[in-house]
């Protein structure tokens, strides 16, 4: 492969993750383009760039996913390559293909590759092909309730309903009764067209119980790939997660060497080259099943980088410009342990509801070993628009017990103003005996519901991201709404009141 010179690189993306390839972009001589709706006008990877350019409206479909106008800023700025993000258009195999054809590289991984994985039914029959052990599951995709309901009555309730197409927890649901099934089906099929712009289902066995394990694949296209280790996924909500480890607190070094191994073989069987996740479910008899392949960079990167010393944005950079990885799996060390803390603006003690508005006070923490990776600033607006994501809190330890006791000193130090945030569920979590045990599942959250205030009504956990918004906006005119109760004094101007009073009192 021709080594290619990257002058300028435009980042199609938003928030913190293009500050993120910003910054590695900066360290490495590299001008940044970057493109912004007009609700981010001022948002911090706008302020942060070498350019910036607009590309619509707010909605994401006719900016952040708009690929013509992303396309027309390219040319127009005489970019080199694209980097993606994650999100958006980061999985998108027209996008890539699109950007390639303009004569511009991506940097990710080619378009055969990312059809491949992104296809569940396709890279579960690689997986399958190569010795990787899968889930039960439909042996193709379904595009009706009748298809689906089928397969179910011969597994099994309870099923688990993905978007053929995509991830990232959109179009999916957990159905543990037949009853269930017709509502599900249509909910989970809607949101992965409007998602993914593909409506088919696919539809496997449901495991109770589970730890969600990804392994880290970083590959160039010289034929070289090798595994990062691995990261601990299973705190999650609606199949988001919130946080994440490495080391596993569930792996033996005979199983992260098995799963490494595993996760290696597919990654080469689907010739992909960048930076990419292999994912899979761990049973509670150590048992562990193929999941899904992300062909992207995860949000979750950093727990990686920490624990190995590597930058995974430079390494996505270095091989789309034709470099060979300067090491081999063997020269790779688990160094310690690192977890990261996804802080969103979402108020945890109503139904993580998002929490939109201008950010009037922001203190981070700082000291030894911590990383905040942010996409805010003081005075900046979090737009209901797009993911309330605001920063990702990572510390690093040199085992479990000291670095959860760091995190709970950086969460201690963490204030943010104006809006709603996780910081107080976090604070909760990283304090809960069960989870510094490391007993935990990805039901966890569903199980432990006196980690928050309120159990969380099933008619809320279905909600459209567009739906939470409204929502958010009637009960911030009536509070008393919040809790489905006459309101009887005043209510706290924040979570963090709220909390201290809760924890003052005893109630």
């Amino acid at each position: 492969m021709t080594m290619k010179t990257f002058r300028k690189v435009l980042i199609a993306n938003r928030g913190e993750i293009a500050v993120r390839v910003i910054r590695t972009l900066r360290q490495m001589g590299i001008r940044s383009v970057a493109v912004f709706s007009e609700a981010d006008r001022d948002a911090l990877h706008v302020l942060l760039a070498d350019e910036a350019y607009p590309i619509g409206p707010p909605p994401p479909r006719e900016s952040y996913l708009n690929i013509q106008r992303i396309l027309d800023v390219a040319r127009q700025a005489g970019v080199d390559a694209v980097h993606p993000g994650y999100g958006f258009l980061s999985e998108n195999p027209e996008f890539a293909e699109a950007v390639a054809t303009a004569g511009i590289t991506f940097i990710g991984p080619s378009p055969e590759s990312m059809r491949l994985s992104g296809d569940k039914v396709a890279a579960r029959k690689v997986a399958m092909d190569v010795g990787v052990p899968v889930v039960p599951g439909s042996p193709g995709a379904v595009e009706t309730v009748e298809e689906a309901r089928r397969f179910a009555e011969a597994a099994g309730f309870p099923v688990l309903l993905k978007a053929a197409m995509g991830g990232g927890g959109k179009g999916m649901r957990v159905v543990h009764t037949p009853e269930e099934l017709d509502n599900a089906f249509r909910q989970a099929s809607a949101e992965a067209l409007q998602a993914f712009g593909h409506p088919g289902l696919y539809v496997e066995k449901f495991l109770v119980e589970p730890r969600h394990v990804e392994f880290q694949i970083l590959a160039d296209h010289h034929g070289n790939v090798v595994h990062l280790f691995e990261r601990e996924c299973s705190i999650q909500r609606r199949h988001q997660k919130l946080v994440e480890e490495s080391p596993s607190p569930a792996l033996t070094p005979e199983l992260r060497e098995k799963m490494g191994e595993a996760a290696v073989r597919l990654m080469k069987a689907i010739g992909y080259a960048g930076a990419g996740t292999v994912e899979f479910l761990l049973d509670r008899e150590g048992n562990f099943y193929f999941m899904e392949i992300n062909a992207r960079l995860q949000v979750e990167h950093p727990v990686t980088e920490m624990i190995t010393g590597l930058d995974l944005v430079a390494w996505q950079i270095r091989v789309a410009r034709g470099e060979a990885l300067s090491f081999k799996q063997e020269d790779l060390v688990q160094r310690g342990y690192a977890v990261e803390a996804r802080i969103f603006a979402e108020d945890p003690f109503h139904h993580f509801l998002p929490s939109p508005g201008v950010i009037e006070v922001l203190r981070e923490p700082s000291g030894p070993f911590i990383r905040v990776d942010s996409g805010v600033y003081e005075g900046a607006r979090v737009p209901a628009e797009y993911d309330p994501m605001l920063a990702k809190l990572v510390v690093w330890g040199e085992n479990r017990k000291e670095g959860l006791a760091r995190m709970r000193t950086a969460l201690a130090e963490y204030w943010v103003g104006g809006v709603e945030t996780t910081l107080p569920f976090h604070i909760r979590l990283f304090s809960d005996p069960e989870f510094v045990n490391g007993r935990y599942s990805v039901q966890f959250l569903a199980r432990r519901k006196d980690l928050l205030s309120f159990e969380t009504p099933r008619h809320l956990q279905d909600l459209s991201f567009e739906e939470e918004v409204a929502l958010t906006v009637a009960l911030r005119e009536n509070p008393a709404r919040r809790s489905g109760q006459q309101e009887t004094g005043p209510t706290p101007r924040s979570v963090w009141t709220w909390v201290a009073r809760r924890e003052a009192t005893g109630q």
